[in-house]
């Protein structure tokens, strides 16, 4: 299964689970490319605002993916001890 994680700026929270989880990773106001959301089977967002971006800039591609809010505010570095845990909390690995 590809799975894309998408952050504000793709360089935390998405790096961090992509890291842990595999995938890809992105930002959704930097670098996320329709061709990301393409390849992707399922998507997490870590924030509602992510998910209504990635709605509005790629209207087609968002009707046909699943996207899954993790719900984890943007306070965590990258590979962030407490983030791992949440991320392996959620994603159950």
């Amino acid at each position: 299964m590809n799975k894309l994680f998408v952050c504000n700026l793709g360089k935390y929270r998405s790096r961090t689970a992509a890291n842990i989880f595999g995938g890809k990773y992105a930002g959704v106001f930097v670098n996320l490319k329709k061709e990301d959301l393409e390849w992707a089977d399922i998507v997490y967002v870590f924030e509602e605002r992510q998910r209504s971006e990635i709605g509005r800039l790629f209207p087609e591609e968002y009707l046909k993916k699943r996207i899954l809010n993790l719900e984890i505010p943007d306070v965590y570095g990258y590979m962030d001890r407490k983030l791992v845990d949440l991320l392996r909390g959620k994603l159950k690995k």
